[in-house]
């Protein structure tokens, strides 16, 4: 029997694990004006030395590109390329897009579709709704420790306590460091609160004055992989205008559900799902009103 072989034993595996680093500082910043070089540095903690070789060879093979006015970086073609390769089948994006925009457009509100992925939460969809003050908290590509951020509390509170305690406790450091005030009662307060609403209520990390509300979405299984969240102005998210809300964002998670099942049962339906399936759950967001 052949021994295992510790990750950290594998040559080369520093230097992937310093292009993975960089890639996701990248993808989170790649639709706000890119990456000044000094911010890869600082984000990644590498050389500059170090991060500019890395660069310069993920340019050469069109992983990365450079804005030749600017100096930013983003992520290159062949990034898209690979993205599109890797997507899931069910896709989680495509059968929440319609719901995503119903959300938006009944509340007035910014809608946001997040997605487990490990310890962490992406922010996979957003769309803006017609209320002149917008409230944008992130950007598609955003990435986040689950305790951080509404989208992502509403999947961590719905998870199994000991995979809750294991998560809180990966991230714990992160947490700290980027999010100061989230300390580990508060984690605990805002987890404990989720599991008695039904829902998080949270105000923004990085914006003032701004709240956000979600709920979480279950697969087939009834295992949270993702969350519907609108954010807005605190002294609107609030009353009657919360209530809906909330309203809007549990029809639209019963929706998703729904389609998680049928195209888990049918995957041809995903193509429809992607298309005019739309139809139906919005006239039953409609109907809300």
């Amino acid at each position: 029997m052949m021994d295992r072989v510790d990750a950290d034993d594998v040559p080369g595996t520093q230097l992937i694990r310093r292009i993975a680093s960089l890639l996701r500082v990248l993808a989170m910043r790649n639709r706000s004006g890119g990456v000044r070089l000094v911010d890869l540095c600082e984000d990644s903690g590498l050389g500059k030395s170090t991060v500019h070789r890395i660069l310069q060879a993920l340019v050469a093979e069109g992983l990365v590109t450079q804005d030749h006015n600017s100096k930013r970086y983003f992520l290159g073609k062949s990034m898209y390329e690979m993205g599109l390769a890797a997507a899931p089948r069910q896709q989680l994006r495509d059968i929440c897009h319609p719901l995503l925009q119903a959300v938006a457009e009944q509340t007035g509100d910014t809608a946001y579709l997040s997605e487990r992925a490990g310890f962490d939460g992406i922010c996979l969809d957003r769309h803006d709704g017609s209320y002149p003050i917008k409230a944008f908290v992130l950007e598609p590509g955003h990435r986040r420790p689950l305790p951080a951020g509404c989208g992502n509390l509403a999947i961590l509170a719905a998870l199994p306590e000991d995979q809750i305690r294991r998560i809180c406790g990966v991230n714990s450091a992160r947490v700290q460091a980027r999010y100061p005030r989230l300390t580990e009662s508060e984690i605990a307060q805002r987890i404990q609160r989720t599991q008695r609403d039904g829902y998080a209520l949270t105000d923004a990390m990085e914006t003032a004055d701004v709240s956000s509300v979600g709920m979480c979405i279950r697969n087939e299984t009834g295992m949270p992989i993702g969350a519907i969240s609108i954010s807005a102005l605190t002294t609107r998210l609030q009353g009657r205008h919360l209530d809906n809300a909330i309203e809007f964002i549990a029809e639209a998670v019963r929706e998703a559900e729904l389609r998680i099942r049928r195209t888990r049962l049918d995957p041809s339906r995903l193509g429809v799902v992607r298309g005019h399936d739309g139809v139906a759950g919005i006239r039953r967001l409609e109907n809300l009103r």
